[in-house]
């Protein structure tokens, strides 16, 4: 690795180990819902119209590959 690419990776750790021990969270309170009461409504109702879609189904031949390696002899030749 490269001086500066390490030097970078070390500023990086130390930002980060520092950054966490520096933020101290206490919760001071709990937290509550709010009571709610909910009567009647009404939900929306929706008409769609969607295309259609069909599916079918057929078979195809892949045709096969062959290799064949060179020889050591042929390689060096070359």
């Amino acid at each position: 690795m490269k001086t500066g690419t390490i030097l970078a990776i070390a500023i990086a750790a130390i930002v980060l180990v520092a950054g966490i021990y520096m933020i101290d969270i206490d919760q001071t309170e709990e937290a509550a819902l709010p009571e709610v009461t909910v009567d009647g409504g009404n939900l929306p109702e929706f008409d769609a119209e969607v295309g259609e879609v069909e599916i079918t189904e057929e078979t195809v031949t892949v045709p096969g590959l062959e290799i064949t390696a060179p020889d050591d002899a042929e390689v060096a030749s070359n």
